[in-house]
């Protein structure tokens, strides 16, 4: 270990590093929210499991485009510019979806299937916006931490992205106290909850407009483009994109999800569910750059891997107790924490002349498969539960609860899950008020977001044999090794990188 002073940093790096943490926060808060809300959308705006998948995907799919666009234009345009516009772009999301609200009730005596879909349009496009902004934010965030701490890149970064984490567990406070029927202080209109993601945007824009920014380290070093881009030739880097893949539609897309799914099992306890797993997340993220010095990475990664696949096929389990409930939230918390951050530090370690254009498209792919294929797969799984098993049993009740839209999902056929103001009516009534026939839709919807589950376990389950592959790949190299650009060890404590976090999950 070395002995040497830490570098000195003046007090305008820190507050550009607070700021950076707290572009995280409000990312970990909207993201939150959102989930906790799904409900008071779809009983407002009668929308369906996949439409409300179709929101979630749109809250992070923008992510993974502009965090790509951002890495490649930082260098070029400069940090200041980017985090004016990822400022601008937070803002604007917020107008665009307050406006749900009023447009819809003002086309809704007109045109119900206008207001409607004026409402979708207006939640997605804000989403969207919101996406668009973490992304860009991402760009810049990862890149000004390593330059302002040059030899504590592993250290800084973990702690700049328990930022992530730090926003979840704020966000599902703000759903205890004030969303939803069982809220414990007062139910707040959602367009109040959904506003908590301001005020730490506010508190980075005023920085990021009143501080200088330095002169990235890649810019400052002289890398090459051309070099940047021959890391891409590696098969090995195309199969960690694949598997990246995957890594965003099991957690991301599961995190979007989580709490609407077992909120109908276990009511407010969903909520605390996530919490606890977000708290996990936090705290074992600061440890999680010496829990990857003594395991190699790509072992951690398969051992995650399995215990995810464990997690979500517990959670996805019928008729379980809560204390199973909440073993299984809790390895599976634990498998999902160093998915994200290792597959980073993988890259990092592997094709470190990518720089920081490998590891924005590593990031940029987890976020678009996750908002392209997560969220709106896992709504569609739903949907096609209540399509399928709840018809066959209950044609009657299925045909007077089912949406009159039908949605599909990439190649799988269209179908009708439950319309989303019918079964808002149902959720908002207390338990001695439903009538059988209301239980059995209640219980259909439960059965649904269970299947739901089990199903995206599978994964994970692929993610181990791929994970393994790339055991047996290294061992026949000689092992798992850190690729150095110049000669020389790594710095102490930086022997594995995989404690580096990375984009929303980071």
């Amino acid at each position: 270990m070395s002995n040497s002073p830490p570098p000195t940093i003046s007090s305008g790096h820190k507050a550009l590093f607070l700021a950076s943490f707290f572009t995280l926060i409000a990312a970990g808060i909207g993201f939150a929210v959102r989930g906790a809300i799904l409900d008071d959308w779809g009983a407002d705006f009668g929308f369906t499991k996949s439409e409300q998948g179709d929101l979630t995907g749109a809250g992070l799919v923008g992510f993974g485009i502009t965090i790509i666009i951002g890495s490649l234009f930082a260098d070029m345009i400069g940090y200041k510019p980017l985090m004016v516009l990822a400022f601008l772009l937070h803002v604007g999301s917020a107008v665009v979806t307050f406006a749900a609200t009023p447009v819809f009730k003002s086309k809704l005596g007109v045109d119900p299937a206008a207001a409607k879909v004026s409402a979708f349009n207006l939640l997605w496009w804000g989403a969207m916006l919101f996406s668009l902004a973490n992304g860009v934010c991402e760009s810049v965030i990862n890149p000004l931490t390593a330059t302002l701490f040059p030899k504590q890149k592993t250290h800084y970064l973990n702690i700049l992205h328990a930022g992530w984490p730090g926003g979840l567990i704020l966000g599902g406070i703000i759903n205890l106290l004030f969303v939803g029927a069982g809220a414990y202080i007062t139910r707040l209109p959602w367009e109040v909850a959904m506003a908590m993601f301001l005020p730490p945007t506010l508190y980075y824009g005023f920085v990021v407009l009143k501080e200088k920014f330095p002169e990235s380290e890649t810019k400052s070093a002289g890398v090459p483009f051309a070099t940047m881009l021959a890391e891409f030739a590696s098969p090995i880097l195309l199969f960690l994109f694949v598997i990246h893949a995957m890594v965003g539609y099991v957690e991301l897309g599961t995190d979007g999800w989580i709490q609407n799914i077992m909120n109908a099992s276990i009511g407010k306890g969903a909520t605390w569910l996530f919490i606890w797993t977000s708290g996990l997340m936090f705290a074992l993220r600061f440890f999680a750059g010496p829990i990857v010095e003594k395991i190699n990475p790509i072992g951690l990664l398969l051992i995650s891997a399995i215990l995810a696949f464990i997690g979500l096929r517990g959670l996805g389990t019928e008729g379980v107790s809560p204390l199973t409930i909440l073993l299984m939230a809790t390895i599976y918390g634990v498998g999902k924490t160093f998915f994200w951050p290792t597959m980073l530090g993988v890259v990092g370690e592997r094709f470190p002349r990518g720089g920081a254009l490998t590891m924005g498209v590593m990031g940029g792919i987890g976020m678009m498969s996750a908002g392209l294929l997560g969220g709106p797969g896992i709504g569609y799984d739903q949907d096609a539960y209540i399509a399928k098993q709840f018809q066959a049993a209950e044609p009657e009740l299925y045909a007077k609860y089912k949406a009159a839209e039908q949605k599909g999902f990439l190649v799988s056929e269209k179908v009708s899950g439950l319309d989303g103001n019918k079964l808002g009516e149902l959720n908002n009534k207390k338990a001695d008020e439903l009538t059988a026939d209301e239980r059995k839709v209640l219980d259909a919807n439960l059965a649904s977001g269970k299947y739901a589950l089990r199903t995206t376990a599978w994964i994970p389950a692929i993610m181990g044999l791929c994970y393994l592959a790339l055991v047996g790949y290294f061992a026949s190299q000689g092992g798992y090794k850190v690729e150095e650009i110049v000669g020389g060890a790594p710095h102490s404590g930086e022997q594995y990188t995989g404690g580096v976090e990375g984009p929303m999950e980071a």
